[in-house]
C-alpha cells in the first residue's frame, strides 16, 4: 500500500507540474499577443499620428510624417514585417478563441500593407477624394478631430501646417516622377483637383479656411495669447501656406493637366493591372476575380431591375424603366426643401420614425452620441454622404454629413435608405459599438474592412420595413436604387479597370440602369477612377452577410433569433469576409440541436 501510495503520489505530482507548464506556456502565448497587439497599436500612433487625432488621443496633434517620402514608405514596409514575424512565431494552440481571431486578423492585417509596397503608389499623391490637403483643411476647420481648445492646441496645429509644407512640396516631386514613368491621374480627376486647392488659396489669411480656428477662439483665453496666435495663424496663412498652395495649383494647371492621360482604368499605367488585383482582395477580402466579379454584378442589376419594374407599376408609370428613372430624377415633388436645415430636419424625422422598431432587431446599441450635420461647403460640392465615427472615449459624437449644395434640387426618394446605411444600424451601430467594446483589444477597434463595414451598411439598408420605413413606394425604390447602384460597381469598377471601359461608356451604362442624376454619377464613376477596388467592397460583403443570414435561419429554424445573429455580425468588430464566416458557421453549429 505505501509504494502503491507513493507511485500514486509521484503520478499526481507530474501531472500537476505538467498542467502547471500548459497553463503556464498558454498564458506566456496569450501575454505575449496581447502586447503584441499593444505594441501594434501604439506604434502605429507614431507612424500614422493623424489617425490618433481621429481617434481622440491628443498626444500627437503636433506631429505630421512627410507620408510621401521613401523613407516613411521604408519604415511602414518594416513595420508591418516586423509584426508579422511576430504574430506568427505564437502558437495557436496558447490561444483562446477570442485571442486566434485576434492573431489572424493581424496578419492580415501585416500581409495586405506588404502587398501593397508593390506599387508605387507615392506617385498619385493627389487626387480629388484622396489628398493631404482635404485631409488638412477639414481638420483646419476646426469642425473635426483637431482640438481648438486652449493654447497647446493651437501651437500643435500651427507645429502640423508647418509639416505640410514640405509634405506638398514631396508630392509634386513625386507627381513628376510619375510623369516620367506614365503613372499618372486620368485628365477627368486632374481637373476636379484643380478647383478643390483653387478654394483654399486666399489672397488675406482672414479669407482661409485655414484660419477659422481663430475664429473661434475661447473667450476665456487670455487677450495677449489671443493676440499672439492671431499673429502666428496671419503669419503662417499668407507667408507659408497659400503660397505654397498656390504653387500647387499652378504645377497641376501648367505641368501635371498636360501630363495626365486620356484612359481611365487601372490597367493603362505600367504595374496597374497587378496592383488591381491587390486592390480586389484588400477591398473585397476575398479571392474573387475580376471576371467573377464582373459577371455578378451584371446578374445582380438583371435582378434588381426586375424588382424596379414592380415599383414603377405600382406607382402607375406608363413608360420604360428609363424613362421612369428620369421620372424620378426630375419629379418635383420629391424636391420639396427651401432651406438645408429641412434637410437635416427630415433625416431626424426618420430616426424618430424607426426608433420603436430597432429594439425588436437589435438588443446591443451604442452609448456614443449621433448628429446629423451638412457637409462642410469646402468639400461639399464633391462630396458623398457619409459618416465620420466618433472619438474612442465617446466625447465626440459620431457624425452624419449630408452634402446639400443646392437644396431646391435636394431629392428626398433615397433618404431612408441613406439614413440606415450612413447612420442607424448601419456605420454608427457598426463603429460605435466596436469602438466600445471592452472585451477587443485596442487595435481592433479601429479597424476597417471595406467588405465588412459597408457590406454591413448596405445589408442593413434591406432591413428597412422591419423597422416601419419604406411604406412609401418611392422611398422602397430609394432603397432598390442604392442597391442598384452598388450592383453597378462591380459592372462598371472592372470594367474600368480591367476591360476598356472609358469614363463615358461607364457613365452610360449607370444612366441606363440607375436613377440617379448624371453629376452623381459622373462623380461616383470618377470615384471608381480615383479609387479602384473600393466600390467592390459593399455588394461582396452585402451578399455574404445575406448568405450567412439565410442559412442560419434554414439551419437553426425555430432557434434562429434575429438579435443574436446581429450580435454574432457586430460583436467582434471589423473582420475579413472568410473569418466572419468562420465566426458564423460556428455560432450555427453552436445552436444545433
Amino acid at each position: 500500500m505505501r509504494i502503491l501510495f507513493s507511485l500514486s503520489l509521484l503520478l499526481l505530482v507530474l501531472f500537476s507540474c505538467k498542467e502547471a507548464e500548459e497553463q503556464t506556456t498558454t498564458a506566456d502565448g496569450s501575454e505575449a499577443l496581447a502586447q503584441l497587439l499593444e505594441d501594434f497599436k501604439a506604434e502605429s500612433y507614431e507612424l500614422y499620428p493623424w489617425n490618433a487625432t481621429f481617434e481622440g488621443d491628443s498626444r500627437f496633434n503636433n506631429l505630421l510624417p512627410n507620408f510621401y517620402t521613401m523613407e516613411f514608405r521604408d519604415k511602414e514596409l518594416a513595420y508591418y514585417k516586423k509584426y508579422k514575424e511576430a504574430v506568427i512565431a505564437i502558437d495557436d494552440a496558447d490561444l483562446d478563441e477570442n485571442e486566434l481571431l485576434s492573431k489572424k486578423i493581424l496578419l492580415w492585417e501585416c500581409e495586405r500593407n506588404i502587398e501593397g509596397k508593390d506599387f508605387p503608389g507615392e506617385l498619385l499623391p493627389v487626387d480629388q477624394f484622396n489628398s493631404p490637403i482635404l485631409m488638412f483643411a477639414q481638420l483646419g476647420s476646426g469642425q473635426s478631430a483637431q482640438p481648438f481648445t486652449n493654447k497647446k492646441d493651437y501651437t500643435n496645429w500651427l507645429e502640423r501646417l508647418d509639416a505640410m509644407l514640405p509634405i506638398v512640396d514631396t508630392a509634386m516631386v513625386n507627381m513628376e516622377k510619375g510623369i516620367a514613368q506614365g503613372i499618372v491621374l486620368p485628365q477627368a480627376l486632374t481637373k476636379k483637383v484643380l478647383p478643390q486647392i483653387k478654394s483654399l488659396v486666399s489672397e488675406s489669411a482672414e479669407q482661409s479656411l485655414f484660419y477659422s480656428p481663430i475664429r473661434m477662439l475661447p473667450e476665456d483665453m487670455d487677450q495677449a495669447v489671443k493676440d499672439s496666435l492671431t499673429q502666428a495663424y496671419t503669419t503662417m496663412i499668407n507667408d507659408k501656406l497659400s503660397p505654397k498652395l498656390e504653387e500647387l495649383y499652378n504645377y497641376l494647371e501648367n505641368t501635371y493637366l498636360p501630363a495626365s492621360r486620356e484612359s481611365s482604368g487601372y490597367s493603362d499605367i505600367p504595374g496597374g493591372a497587378e496592383q488591381y488585383n491587390r486592390l480586389i482582395k484588400l477591398y473585397t477580402t476575398t479571392d474573387m476575380t475580376a471576371d467573377e466579379i464582373h459577371q455578378l454584378g451584371l446578374n445582380e442589376v438583371a435582378r434588381i431591375r426586375a424588382a424596379m419594374e414592380q415599383v414603377k407599376a405600382q406607382v402607375g408609370f406608363e413608360g420604360d424603366l428609363k424613362a421612369f428613372f428620369d421620372h424620378v430624377r426630375t419629379n418635383k415633388e420629391l424636391m420639396p426643401f427651401t432651406d438645408p436645415q429641412q434637410v437635416i430636419d427630415n433625416f431626424n424625422a426618420i430616426h424618430d420614425k424607426m426608433k420603436p422598431q430597432i429594439d425588436k432587431l437589435f438588443d446591443m446599441q451604442p452609448k456614443t452620441e449621433f448628429e446629423v450635420r451638412r457637409t462642410e461647403k469646402f468639400r461639399e460640392a464633391s462630396a458623398s454622404a457619409q459618416y465620420n465615427p466618433g472619438s474612442l472615449d465617446g466625447t465626440r459624437p459620431g457624425i452624419f454629413y449630408v452634402p446639400i449644395p443646392d437644396v431646391t434640387s435636394y431629392n428626398i426618394y433615397s433618404d431612408e435608405d441613406l439614413f440606415l446605411h450612413e447612420a442607424i444600424p448601419g456605420h454608427h451601430f457598426q463603429v460605435s459599438l466596436t469602438q466600445e467594446n471592452e472585451n477587443l483589444p485596442q487595435f481592433r477597434k479601429t479597424l476597417w474592412y471595406s467588405a465588412y463595414g459597408e457590406g454591413w451598411a448596405l445589408y442593413t439598408e434591406s432591413l428597412g420595413k422591419e423597422l416601419g420605413l419604406y411604406d412609401d413606394p418611392y422611398q422602397y425604390f430609394g432603397m432598390l436604387s442604392a442597391e442598384m447602384h452598388r450592383a453597378i460597381r462591380l459592372v462598371v469598377d472592372t470594367g474600368i479597370h480591367t476591360k476598356g471601359w472609358s469614363r463615358e461608356k461607364a457613365i452610360q451604362y449607370s444612366l441606363d440602369n440607375e436613377a440617379e442624376s448624371e453629376a452623381s454619377i459622373t462623380a461616383e464613376i470618377e470615384r471608381y477612377m480615383a479609387i479602384p477596388g473600393q466600390a467592390l467592397s459593399y455588394k461582396i460583403g452585402q451578399l455574404k452577410i445575406l448568405e450567412l443570414r439565410a442559412k442560419a435561419e434554414q439551419e437553426l429554424g425555430d432557434n434562429f433569433d434575429i438579435k443574436s445573429f446581429h450580435n454574432e455580425i457586430l460583436e467582434s468588430g471589423s473582420l475579413p469576409l472568410a473569418l466572419l464566416e468562420e465566426k458564423i458557421n460556428a455560432w450555427i453549429n453552436s445552436l444545433k440541436p
